[in-house]
């Protein structure tokens, strides 16, 4: 039965959905999205996806992996020096390595964010002093303060994280302060407040959704940066500790078995990789999606 309605109506997508749309046309995003997903997935479920639990240690000392001609199926990615099965201990370290930085990020973003906000509509001496500290405490790398706070709590993973989070947290500080500013001195802004705007509305309507993409981009800067930082200090040795199978980790007890053994040094490289390459391609792909909603 033919409809009699001669009036059709319009549904407009908003602009999260725009976004999203936007982001699903970018090629080069999705199959970053599609990696990061894996990551994720074997960061909650690894211990029940690794065919072998942590702490199996095979007769097998040092086999290659399955596609070699003296590699078996039964260790895929094939064993380290010990008859540990590669493949299992990689999805066990990606809770390590990858949830860690996931947890590291977080913790920064919650206050980082905020506490930039509220310096950025500021103004006065409180603004100008935190501005002066932000500026010293960037100019030290972010992964030389990880290292002296680890140094002053002590090594292993926990302090690790706690360290990276403290030297993340000042540079969500520093950004979103940037950010901030810079919007809330545009004439839009300046004539939303002459309409007798609060700062609450100015934030929420003007500050925040145009600085968005500002925002995604130093979280996923922070979280690759994160992911770095946590494989460097399990590298060198005063992250995570052995047995566990942090990636770092992983590589710094295997560099001595490069020659004989390439697949223990290149396959965790190769995991570490691929993980900080996807946040990025993610990040990325989320901040053009935003940038092409605003022009």
């Amino acid at each position: 039965m033919l409809s009699t309605n001669v009036f059709s109506e319009t549904t407009i997508s908003s602009a999260l959905q725009q976004v999203l749309i936007r982001f699903r046309d970018n090629s080069v995003a999705m199959v970053g999205f599609w990696v990061l997903l894996g990551f994720l997935v074997l960061a909650l479920f690894g211990p029940l996806i690794a065919p072998y639990p942590l702490d199996y240690q095979g007769d097998n000392l040092l086999q290659p992996p399955s596609w070699n001609q003296q590699g078996h199926v039964d260790n895929f990615l094939g064993t380290d020096d010990l008859g540990r099965d590669l493949l299992s201990r990689l999805i066990y370290g990606c809770q390590l390595t990858f949830g860690g930085g996931f947890i590291v990020v977080t913790l920064a973003a919650l206050i980082g964010i905020p506490v930039g906000i509220l310096s950025g509509m500021s103004r006065g001496i409180k603004s100008s002093v935190l501005h002066h500290v932000m500026d010293t405490a960037l100019s030290i790398p972010s992964l030389l303060i990880a290292i002296m706070v680890v140094s002053f709590l002590g090594t292993g993973l926990e302090n690790t994280l706690i360290a990276i989070a403290l030297a993340q947290i000042p540079q969500f500080i520093r950004f979103t302060y940037i950010a901030v500013s810079s919007e809330i001195q545009k004439e839009y802004i300046t004539a939303i407040r002459l309409d007798g705007a609060t700062n609450y509305r100015i934030l929420k309507n003007g500050v925040l959704p145009n600085i968005a993409d500002s925002i995604v981009f130093q979280i996923s800067r922070s979280f690759s940066s994160s992911l770095i930082d946590i494989t460097a200090l399990g590298f060198i040795g005063i992250g995570a500790q052995a047995p566990l199978p942090e990636w770092g980790a992983m590589l710094g007890g295997s560099k001595d078995l490069l020659f004989s053994a390439p697949w223990t040094v290149t396959l965790p490289g190769f995991v570490i990789m691929t993980s900080i390459l996807s946040v990025n391609m993610v990040g990325e792909g989320l901040r053009q999606a935003m940038i092409q909603g605003v022009d």
